[in-house]
């Protein structure tokens, strides 16, 4: 009875010590037999259940979370039988979990295939298919970089000439464009020693221009000729037709400089805005009706080598050409038209002021704060001098007191401004 007793103990000496055991425990079958008579049991953990081998002779107890494997002697064993048996079962321990370690690292030799990005096989130069189409462009540009600007730096050298007429044409139109407005703006107080520079100015860039270019003749632009480029190709006509807009330009930025040097008694300041705007207008049509010639030819011109299909095409292509500019033209034919009619009527925004209504409003313009010059009373009863107000509907359709709407249309270029597009087409 007392070795009875001792043998309880040691067993559930065992069972604790493998409950901290991190292996799995699995005895053969024949072991099973033969320890048959012992009351010795395993505590397996719930996350080795699914690798115990359904052969073994597990018990697991159905409140607990735990499983009990019997695992029993003859009655005649001692407690040395009990320690030999404990080095076995340890030795089995060790010898399963190196097995299973070796198994687990072949599990994971077998996944890493699968576990690959599906891009792995791309070349490092290729962007990922999960790129966005923006971070694609991007990349693009980044590795075309440095081709695009040898690109450039050749275009540059063969087209040195051309950049460098075309850049000095723009800084040319920029200076006098502002200067002219800043002459109008001075009102009877702009220079007449200026004007006359600008004028100077543009005239000799002009002839300058085309002296340099004598041989292509681009000079027949302007009268709607076509001049004597060979060959006459895409870069070619586009190259003449933006000289000939910039050169329309300055023959019209002329004539406002000889609007502005003319004397105070023929031109009035209020008369003068409206020339001004015709001038422009006049401008812009002529703008739009030069490279006509030009965009014409080149779509007829055919390679001999294309026959009557390439000829065909050609024509119809002008003529498409033709009915858009006709388009076009309708627009700029009512605008003009429009102010023709101011220039020969004249512009009423309101009824001469009587002396009483100046005295009224204090005698004072809100617009120059000086005493009224042939003061106007609008629509809505305010008064202004007459070439303040008419300043002020150049940019402007409302009163500037109360912003009641006075005009429908604001009529521009009445300050000498000139349009900086370019009519290219």
């Amino acid at each position: 009875m007392k070795l009875r007793v001792q043998t309880d103990r040691s067993d559930s000496r065992i069972a604790l010590k493998l409950r901290d055991f991190p292996t799995i425990m699995q005895p053969n079958s024949s072991e099973q037999g033969a320890h048959a008579g012992n009351g010795l049991s395993l505590i397996l953990q719930p996350e080795l259940l699914a690798r115990t081998p359904a052969t073994s002779a597990a018990a697991a107890s159905p409140g607990s979370n735990e499983v009990w494997v019997p695992m029993t002697g003859g009655p005649g064993d001692s407690n040395g039988g009990t320690s030999s048996r404990r080095s076995r079962v340890n030795s089995r321990g060790n010898s399963h979990s190196h097995s299973h370690g070796q198994n687990w690292t072949q599990h994971q030799s077998n996944l890493e295939p699968d576990l690959d990005p599906p891009d792995s096989g791309l070349d490092p130069g290729e962007p990922s298919p999960s790129l966005s189409e923006l971070r694609y462009l991007f990349r693009w540009l980044q590795k075309s970089l440095p081709f695009l600007l040898i690109l450039c730096a050749k275009l540059v050298i063969q087209h040195a000439l051309g950049l460098a007429v075309g850049v000095g044409l723009l800084m040319t139109f920029l200076y006098v464009n502002n200067s002219i407005q800043t002459q109008v703006f001075l009102q009877d107080r702009h220079s007449k020693p200026q004007c006359a520079w600008l004028l100077l100015f543009l005239t000799s860039s002009t002839l300058l221009l085309y002296y340099t270019f004598l041989t292509e003749t681009l000079y027949h632009c302007l009268i709607f000729f076509s001049p004597t480029i060979e060959p006459l190709g895409f870069w070619e006509v586009l190259w003449a037709v933006g000289i000939t807009n910039f050169i329309i330009k300055f023959l019209f930025m002329g004539i406002k400089c000889l609007i502005l040097l003319l004397p105070s008694s023929l031109v009035t300041y209020k008369s003068q805005g409206r020339w001004l705007m015709l001038t422009e207008e006049l401008g812009q049509v002529h703008q739009a009706m030069a490279p006509v010639s030009l965009w014409f030819q080149y779509l007829v011109i055919y390679q001999e080598a294309e026959g009557t299909p390439g000829l065909t095409l050609g024509v119809l292509l002008a003529l498409l050409y033709l009915i858009l500019k006709l388009l076009g033209f309708y627009g700029q034919w009512t605008s003009l038209l429009k102010t023709v009619r101011i220039v020969l009527t004249g512009e009423h925004t309101g009824t001469a002021a009587t002396r009483s209504q100046c005295s009224e409003a204090g005698d004072v313009c809100s617009i120059c704060q000086g005493e009224y010059r042939e003061p106007r009373v609008l629509l809505c009863q305010h008064i202004f001098c007459d070439e303040c107000i008419a300043l002020w509907f150049n940019r402007e359709k409302s009163c500037p007191l109360c912003r009641t709407v006075i005009t429908q249309k604001v009529y521009k270029w009445r300050d000498g401004a000139t349009s900086p597009h370019l009519q290219i087409y």
